[in-house]
């Protein structure tokens, strides 16, 4: 018997990121006892497109942001796409240097 040693890899579409933060979203919202209704007042949007995240998990990036000051969690957009920390000095060194590109206009 031939045993496989490969651990299940579990990769996320974009779609199944946008379900899960809206999950995420009701799943406070409720833990704070708001109505779909109040956090939308709160967030400055309007019910639909509050329903309509909630749904989907489509929304703007601006109106995500204005859910996420309603929410108090603002500090968790902070370290999207944050520039790399490093642990130590080897990992400076071994770090693989990005040089930036131009592109061309044609």
């Amino acid at each position: 018997m031939i045993s496989n040693n490969i651990l299940p890899v579990e990769v996320k579409t974009p779609q199944d990121i946008l379900q899960q933060t809206a999950a995420h979203v009701k799943a406070r919202r409720l833990e704070l006892n708001l109505t779909q209704e109040g956090l939308a007042v709160r967030a400055g949007l309007k019910l639909p497109t509050y329903r309509h995240f909630e749904r989907t998990g489509e929304i703007s990036w601006r109106g995500l942001l204005q859910i996420g000051f309603a929410l108090n969690a603002l500090q968790d957009f902070e370290g999207l796409f944050a520039q790399r920390q490093y642990q130590s000095i080897d990992e400076i060194l071994n770090a693989t240097t990005v040089h930036r590109k131009r592109g061309q206009l044609k």
